[in-house]
């Protein structure tokens, strides 16, 4: 017999899920943010390279460190959230290869790549699994703001100086507050972005 997650969970992860901007004050603590990542870290990514790197930000002084950062519109929604996770990659992903992926050499197939096919790697498989931790933290009852609207160069001098972790996108975790939530945008049908061939 096939399962699959009932209506309640589907609402849950996608019907009912929306992007918060308005946060209710209420903590988040640190036990559910490693539920949260130890549920996104079971999603597939190519040669299980798993380059996703996080960042949860949450004191007051973290969150002044990442303000300069972020672009005007965001600065606000972001200081207020309870957890700002930055959500990285490592560029070189490959050396956690023998760990990972212990069968064959992986290491061999990327470790003589240039940087850019390297970051290229990463942010395909790093935005897949920052997908898994929202839903991850969805499921676990926490709220998602996800943004691109910051200065990586800048994120990355802040947040991971002297390393090979680039920032790839952020994203405020907590209860948000749904009453502050515009009409939901409409999406593209089958029809409109789909082929069967």
């Amino acid at each position: 017999m096939t399962r699959v997650v009932n209506d309640e969970g589907l609402n849950l992860l996608f019907r009912e899920a929306r992007t918060h901007t308005v946060w209710r004050d209420q903590p988040v603590e640190d036990s559910l943010l490693q539920q949260v990542y130890e549920l996104a870290r079971m999603g597939p990514t190519s040669a299980n390279m798993c380059p996703l790197r996080v960042v949860f930000v949450k004191t007051r002084e973290a969150k002044e460190k990442l303000k300069p950062c972020l672009d005007a519109g965001n600065v606000d929604k972001t200081m207020k959230a309870p957890v700002t996770a930055i959500l990285a990659m490592d560029i070189h992903f490959y050396e956690k290869l023998p760990q990972l992926f212990p069968h064959v050499d992986a290491r061999a197939w990327f470790k003589d790549l240039p940087e850019n096919v390297l970051e290229y790697i990463a942010l395909r498989n790093s935005s897949l699994q920052g997908a898994y931790f929202m839903l991850a933290a969805r499921a676990l009852g926490l709220d998602c703001g996800p943004m691109s609207g910051f200065n990586n160069a800048m994120v990355d001098a802040a947040f991971f100086a002297g390393t090979t972790i680039k920032s790839n996108f952020l994203c405020n975790l907590g209860h948000g507050d749904a009453s502050k939530l515009h009409p939901r945008s409409p999406r593209l049908s089958f029809d409109e972005a789909c082929r069967v061939v």
